[in-house]
């Protein structure tokens, strides 16, 4: 069983999906804590109604992005809960060098495209605006680029002519729903390894 802890900036639709996989036991694990940088964050009320501690932490004054004290806060909390994987859903925050290599291999992000097409914000309208005809989601392990790291698992969503930005985006979040929890099982498994720029997954058995 492993322990994630999971970084959220608003209302949460992933991070549920990861706590109800867990509970159904679909996933090897358990969440043991919810940090989020906004204290009005729908996502903190959710985990606590589902018995899982859940605080605001500061992000500091550095726009977009955790550093100095606040990085090191984020780190001494996620350490504190013995925390295996951090699982970043939703964080509007830029991990930076000292927390990658705090827990390197171990931090997991959601993106609404298939990477590495449309990084950063509202992905889901760069895609309809560009008029591409699929778009999708990426989970991918975190590094220092902004949604640059290994992909893990992604998932193909059609775009269609009478699609809108919001029924693009409302389509993909249920792909994402199914496949970051995958991804999640197959790191408790132990059946993901980092070679270079590619993530391989290992047959079941291995690690």
């Amino acid at each position: 069983m492993i322990r994630i802890g999971i970084l959220v900036s608003g209302r949460g639709s992933n991070m549920e999906a990861i706590i109800d996989a867990c509970k159904e036991g679909r996933i090897d694990g358990e969440v043991v804590v919810v940090l989020s940088d906004r204290p009005d964050a729908p996502a903190l009320e959710k985990a606590k109604r589902k018995g899982i501690p859940a605080m605001y932490v500061p992000p500091g004054k550095k726009r977009y992005s955790l550093v100095g004290e606040a990085e090191e806060e984020y780190i001494r909390i996620l350490r504190e809960y013995r925390v295996d994987l951090v699982c970043l859903a939703g964080f509007m925050r830029i991990i930076k060098r000292r927390f990658l290599s705090e827990f390197e291999g171990r931090i997991m992000n959601i993106h609404p495209s298939l990477l590495p097409s449309f990084p950063g914000l509202e992905a889901q309208r760069q895609a309809w605006e560009y008029g591409v005809r699929f778009s999708g989601c990426t989970v991918h392990f975190v590094d220092e680029t902004v949604d640059g790291g290994p992909i893990i698992l992604q998932a193909v969503v059609p775009v269609f002519d009478d699609d809108t930005p919001e029924s693009l985006a409302e389509r993909i979040l249920k792909e994402e729903h199914r496949i970051y929890p995958e991804a999640i099982q197959l790191f408790a498994e132990g059946r993901l390894r980092i070679e270079g720029r590619k993530v391989k997954i290992l047959p079941g058995g291995e690690g």
